[in-house]
């Protein structure tokens, strides 16, 4: 039997997607999720339907279970053998860590340690895991370079992303655990989570419904399409992190070590103004949206933009897809699943005041 991969989260939107693209390229894989419903599981359920016929052949398995519970990680590392890990599970959203820090520090910092811990019990050859452009936190020097210090962060969620840099380091210094951390920047597609920004605005704009526009439209996003974040995890797996032999402890550069551990953006590298993000989606969905200009809320930033250097460096790879076709594929997926008579129930809405649009 061939070595497995596992991808945690991998009934989330990025776990999904991931799953696929190694699945289709001949990988075995483990998927393990929890389901949790900070949104609705039956989308996740959804997502993990696609891969059902990779199951025959015994190329996926699914497992529901929670990355903080040691003994499942333990004998689920122990049963497959894996020699690769990518860790996508997280609580996610910067809002909802305002007023629920209690579930970060669970999934974000527990977990993960149980993650590394499993990895380093194991011998993995390499660890993929996601951070997050939100780390950059009140940087304002844009692009953000992974070489920018990162002390700074507004929200608890970009606090615990943060940390997992550091704690993956420090396995990769003491265990020499090769792992590469890869700071997303906001993701959209098909198959999105519905507490983000292109979801809530397509539902809102086919409902007639006005959408909530925080700091008053004046916030640029480097929007990412789905393919292109698949696209460079995959590219950074098959390239396991290495020690930097140019690496100078009096000048230290964060994005590199003398440990076997890399950072690196994923990202766009085109960002793109909010109410320009509103028009392609109202042309591709074919209706005008009415906007609801609401004040910065607590935990935002004003811009986020990613160099993409380090990557292309490194694997050969930076995002390409432009905003018009990847919204254009978005609004298409969207309009197929759920259409405009499927967003007049209100018991399926989420409400807006409680989302988080960007991470």
């Amino acid at each position: 039997m061939t070595t497995a991969v596992l991808v945690t989260g991998a009934a989330g939107f990025v776990g999904g997607a991931l799953c696929e693209r190694l699945l289709a390229r001949g990988e075995r894989v483990v998927g393990l999720d929890n389901l949790s419903p900070y949104y609705d599981p039956d989308l996740k359920r959804a997502r993990l339907a696609r891969l059902e016929p990779f199951a025959a052949s015994g190329a996926w398995r699914f497992v529901e279970g929670s990355i903080e519970e040691p003994s499942l990680l333990s004998a689920l590392f122990e049963r497959e053998r894996f020699d690769r890990v990518v860790h996508l599970a997280a609580q996610a959203g910067v809002r909802h860590s305002i007023t629920n820090p209690a579930a970060y520090i669970q999934s974000n910092l527990l977990g993960f340690s149980q993650v590394l811990e499993a990895c380093r019990a194991q011998q993995v050859a390499h660890l993929v895991y996601a951070s997050s452009s939100s780390v950059y936190g009140g940087n304002t020097q844009l692009p953000f370079t992974e070489s920018q210090p990162v002390n700074h962060p507004v929200s608890l969620y970009a606090a615990t992303k943060k940390a997992n840099e550091l704690m993956a380091h420090s396995y990769s210094h003491l265990y020499g655990l090769p792992a590469t951390g890869l700071r997303l920047f906001t993701v959209y597609g098909p198959w999105g989570r519905p507490d983000m920004a292109p979801m809530l605005f397509a539902r809102a704009i086919l409902a007639g419904e006005p959408i909530r526009v925080f700091n008053h439209g004046a916030m640029w996003r480097d929007f990412t399409y789905i393919d292109d974040i698949v696209e460079g995890l995959v590219r950074c797996l098959d390239q396991p992190a290495t020690p930097n032999p140019e690496f100078d402890p009096a000048a230290p550069d964060p994005a590199t070590s003398w440990a076997p551990h890399r950072l690196f953006n994923l990202g766009n590298s085109e960002p793109v103004e909010l109410l320009r993000f509103i028009q392609v989606l109202e042309a591709a969905l074919g209706r005008r949206a009415v906007l609801d200009l609401q004040p910065m809320q607590p935990g935002d930033v004003k811009a986020t933009a990613a160099d993409t250097s380090r990557l292309q460096a490194w694997v050969g790879f930076e995002p390409s897809t432009s905003l018009e076709q990847g919204v254009e594929r978005f609004a298409r997926w969207y309009l197929d699943h759920h259409g405009s008579a499927r967003v007049q129930n209100p018991a399926a809405r989420l409400r807006q005041a409680d989302s988080v649009p960007f991470a």
